[in-house]
């Protein structure tokens, strides 16, 4: 497909990371030959039955340049999210880039919770227990694998 746009005007190393449970930061850098008053706008849907909505809270660089969107009270759909993001610049048409990410792939994990030891000197024996950390996809116990790194001081 024929792109219009000046080439290497659209953002570069797009990334999006999900943590704390339903907050997502997702980040990109100015395409190396984009003019220098482009700016760019990311657009999303979350999965095909949602709107499209722009970035409601942009991460700007010194030069007050969108490089970046911080969005709250995310869900993760079992479909794919699709991410746009087109620049203007009064000079040049700017190319636009776009994205499709299974967000339960980007999710940074929490830690587990509650962990309690409890070590019985006589039995020469200790009981860890722990929670499983809240996710957003789901929280069936099974997706988790535990190792337990003990260091005797």
């Amino acid at each position: 497909p024929v792109f219009a746009g000046v080439n290497g005007s659209a953002i570069e190393n797009f990334s999006c990371v999900i943590y704390n449970i339903s907050f997502m930061n997702c980040t990109w850098q100015a395409g190396r030959a984009a003019p220098g008053d482009t700016q760019y706008f990311l657009y999303w849907q979350n999965s095909r039955y949602d709107n499209t909505m722009e970035c409601e809270l942009y991460i700007k660089d010194e030069n007050g340049r969108n490089v970046g969107c911080r969005f709250q009270n995310v869900r993760i759909d079992t479909e794919k999210a699709y991410f746009l993001v087109n620049g203007s610049s009064k000079d040049s048409l700017i190319q636009f880039y776009d994205e499709y990410i299974q967000l339960y792939k980007i999710e940074k994990l929490m830690p587990p919770s509650n962990i309690t030891v409890h070590c019985e000197e006589i039995q020469n024996d200790c009981i860890i227990q722990w929670q499983p950390p809240q996710i957003n996809h789901s929280n069936k116990d099974k997706c988790f694998k535990y190792e337990i790194n003990i260091k005797y001081k």
